[in-house]
């Protein structure tokens, strides 16, 4: 495996740990879990869209037999990225707009 997929994977790991880690250190506040809460869900939403757009293209192609398709859909390590990246931004913007 390459070096750089390696180096990469252990950042992203790493990175999505302590995002959880301190999303989740204080308990207690009512407006913490409820902001946590709505950057969960929108996640979760944006998470399946693109499953479902996937998995569209994937029957799409298979029915159009394209030679091209060879079967292979979406790299994992790009989709945590992007689940991570959408969990932080929608996290920062609730934190802003709800005031945590």
């Amino acid at each position: 495996m390459d070096w750089v997929k390696i180096v990469y994977s252990v950042i992203l790991l790493v990175c999505g740990i302590l995002i959880l880690v301190a999303a989740s250190s204080r308990k207690g506040d009512e407006r913490r879990e409820f902001i946590k809460a709505k950057a969960q869900s929108y996640s979760f939403i944006v998470v399946i869209g693109v499953l479902i757009l996937e998995v569209a293209q994937s029957i799409y192609l298979t029915f159009q037999e394209n030679a091209s398709y060879n079967g292979f859909g979406i790299s994992p390590i790009m989709f945590l990225t992007v689940i991570l990246i959408i969990y932080l931004v929608t996290l920062l913007i609730y934190r802003k707009k709800y005031g945590d």
